[in-house]
């Protein structure tokens, strides 16, 4: 028997119409992910001056404002756009935690884009659908002795970068958790 003889039973045009949900679902992951992309490409600042999102505790500004994070010469600052700046001096500036933490991204269009990918798909794609964060804690002093706490939400890899800027700058940093971050970068610099 040849090949060629053997009837085909389906038809290019069938192909197409069996593949036209995967195609979309493709299209946006390929959207999401550009526009994520971009999102982080044009956030880039200096390291003085930082987007962040204050969650809590800061003196003076709103709760969950997004904004920006700066050290203006002996004070840390952050300024909700059109809006005064609150800020903190960094001599009354206790100690400086990090953490980080992971927030899903796309909104209902991702999760039903989610449930539409057939076979269990939908797990494959939270894998991708999801930004880390670095949180930013701080413990100061108000003018009357208060004890306070604030809390900020930056871009990942910025919140090291605020928190070195801080130490050099004069706040105090009384966790070990730094300390042994400093002692293993020094090592790593001398290895090379």
């Amino acid at each position: 028997m040849n090949p060629t003889d053997v009837p085909c039973l389906c038809r290019p045009s069938d192909l197409l119409l069996i593949c036209r949900p995967y195609m979309a679902v493709l299209a946006l992951l390929i959207a999401s992910g550009t526009a994520a992309l971009a999102q982080d490409a044009s956030q880039k600042n200096s390291p003085s001056s930082t987007h962040a999102t204050h969650l809590l505790g800061f003196a003076g500004a709103p709760d969950n404002a997004s904004g920006t994070l700066s050290i203006e010469g002996d004070a840390l600052q952050f300024q909700k756009s059109g809006k005064p700046a609150a800020e903190v001096k960094l001599a009354s500036i206790q100690d400086v935690f990090l953490g980080d933490q992971s927030k899903q991204v796309g909104g209902i269009p991702m999760t039903l884009g989610k449930a539409a990918v057939p076979f269990g798909g939908g797990r494959a794609v939270s894998l991708f659908a999801h930004k880390k964060y670095d949180t930013l804690t701080l413990e100061y002093v108000d003018a009357n002795g208060a004890f306070h706490g604030a809390i900020f939400q930056l871009n990942k890899g910025q919140g090291e970068i605020v928190r070195n800027e801080l130490v050099a700058k004069g706040a105090q940093v009384s966790n070990s958790d730094f300390e042994s971050s400093k002692q293993t970068a020094e090592a790593s610099s001398d290895n090379k």
